[in-house]
């Protein structure tokens, strides 16, 4: 029972620490980020004997981790300049942006599309003489609203659908009719909250400019895409699919790839495997089977309990922390597939709460900062507020009829 109790308590400071270091963004006192935070507590859970080594790896979800690399690598090759010439006013703008940024989000990683989707629309922005702020939110907000629609969307879709068994295809349509709906509530907030602030019509001399677009590598992209799209709803195995488009897009002679690579989130894959690791310890413990108990009381089978649970929780501590806290706990749900499918639904879809909800909205901000454009908390609430709760409304409503 002493080593037990000693089990115990390692865990529990483990998980506490490092949930409590991704809820603040880095540890008091320490210049550490979120990846640090979730490398020192995996490094606890291995280093004290709570969980040996040879259970500390095969905790980390490999399926996962290969999914999320391979749609990184695709993505990186994504160039999407093209686009924006078929657009003839700022709203019909604004609404082109909103649906690539959805599209793209649903084909790749949500966080890969603003890295890349955001320069593109600064510049289109800076040219057509329009206000970049609602441009800029429409892109954060409508990457995390389409990176619901499928389990190679966002990070904490991927997780999902490698502890549910969940097919890609099955996932896409109880999950992608939410992502519809609620890309036309991005539109219709953000063209209410800055209707007059755009302009009547574009300038006919900026339409005139073209942006540099390779096409032959663009072709060769989104032939990959169209394949891999085939495949995933043939039901190949997603983290195959995802490396092997990965490995088709690296046999260029056209791009270093040195370029490719430097467009990866590595900090997120070691994210990840931290979190697996310390998740991994809860369990070893026994921790993480109490929690069942607690569950139950506090009614988490009923869908609308979880859906504001986990909304509440990735604000707290981010989605994909919060997903993993839901591991254990959904299969014992009378109805687990709808309880997967709402943890997806509201761990995303909550991203769009504030400007700290998702990676995807510090990436747009953050480029705009270094383009000399400020995204205010308040400024981002105006739409982030409203967005995140008629999408949460319409997403429980559309995955319990």
């Amino acid at each position: 029972m002493q080593e037990l109790s000693v089990d115990r308590l390692i865990a529990l400071v483990a998980f506490a620490g490092t949930y409590l270091g991704l809820a603040l963004g880095r540890l008091p006192f320490f210049r550490v980020d979120r990846t640090g935070v979730a490398i020192i507590g995996g490094a606890v859970v291995v280093v004290s004997g709570l969980l040996p080594w040879d259970r500390a790896v095969a905790a980390v979800d490999a399926h996962t981790l290969v999914l999320l690399f391979g749609m990184m690598i695709v993505a990186a090759y994504l160039r999407l300049s093209a686009a924006v010439r078929r657009a003839h006013t700022p709203v019909g703008l604004l609404a082109l942006i909103i649906l690539a940024a959805g599209v793209l989000s649903a084909l790749f990683v949500n966080d890969v599309v603003c890295l890349v989707m955001a320069p593109i629309v600064l510049d289109l922005v800076r040219r057509l003489h329009l206000p970049p702020v609602p441009y800029l939110i429409a892109l954060a907000t409508a990457a995390n609203v389409g990176s619901v629609a499928t389990l190679t969307g966002n990070p904490q879709n991927m997780l999902v659908g490698s502890f549910s068994g969940i097919s890609y295809r099955a996932f896409l349509l109880r999950e992608a009719p939410v992502a519809v709906v609620g890309l036309a509530l991005v539109f219709a907030v953000i063209w209410l909250v800055y209707r007059r602030r755009l302009p009547p019509a574009l300038p006919a001399e900026a339409l005139d400019e073209r942006g540099a677009v390779h096409h032959a590598l663009m072709i060769k992209t989104m032939a990959a895409v169209a394949v891999m799209l085939v495949a995933f709803l043939a039901g190949v195995p997603i983290a195959l699919v995802a490396i092997g488009g990965a490995a088709y897009c690296l046999l260029t002679r056209r791009v270093n790839p040195d370029k490719v690579y430097r467009e990866i989130d590595w900090g997120l894959l070691v994210l990840f495997t931290g979190l697996f690791v310390v998740i991994g310890g809860l369990e070893a413990s026994g921790l993480a089977g109490e929690t069942l108990g607690w569950a139950g009381a506090a009614g988490l089978y009923r869908p609308s309990v979880l859906t504001v649970v986990t909304a509440v929780l990735s604000n707290l501590v981010s989605n994909v922390p919060a997903v993993l806290l839901f591991k254990t706990v959904i299969p014992t749900f009378g109805e687990p597939t709808r309880a997967w499918l709402l943890l997806a639904m509201a761990s995303t879809l909550a991203g769009n709460l504030t400007i700290l909800g998702s990676v995807a909205n510090l990436i747009v901000v953050e480029q705009a900062r270094g383009a000399g454009i400020q995204i205010g908390f308040l400024e981002y609430s105006k739409v982030g507020v409203p967005v995140t709760v008629v999408t949460l409304l319409v997403g429980w409503l559309l995955l319990i009829l």
